[in-house]
């Protein structure tokens, strides 16, 4: 829950502090995300003791986020389409998303798995998009 919970976080913060930046900057910030993310939750993986700590959900921001990466204006339709796609495979985790948490150590292998759900969910909604169904 605490995954979807952030996920809809996210998902309500995005046209305030995602969406009006450039692809630039969109790219930049999902970059420090994902580099901060990883250095927090291998801390804090070391200070709690536990494998991907629940209290941390800076991995669910980066996926979201990522996945409305090449939107410029997305549709209400289109964010919870995003949202939907993003949990699904967040929680579903198919291959590659349940392979990458492997492909990296640590926290930047927590991060890496919901990049991975993000990109899959960004394709998901760009196809829907295309298709013009959203």
């Amino acid at each position: 829950m605490p995954g979807t919970c952030s996920s809809a976080v996210a998902l309500l913060l995005a046209p305030a502090l995602f969406l009006p930046l450039g692809i630039a900057g969109r790219c930049a910030l999902l970059g420090a995300l994902f580099l901060f993310g990883s250095l927090i939750t291998n801390r804090a993986e070391r200070i709690l003791g536990v494998k991907d700590p629940p209290e941390l959900c800076i991995d669910e921001v980066l996926g979201m986020w990522l996945t409305l990466l090449p939107f410029a204006d997305p549709s209400l339709g289109l964010m919870f389409a995003s949202f939907a796609l993003f949990r699904i495979f967040d929680i579903a985790k198919p291959w590659p998303v349940n392979a990458s948490e492997h492909w990296l150590p640590g926290g930047f292998g927590i991060m890496l798995d919901d990049a991975v759900a993000g990109l899959l969910a960004m394709l998901g909604a760009w196809l829907l998009t295309a298709a013009g169904v959203l």
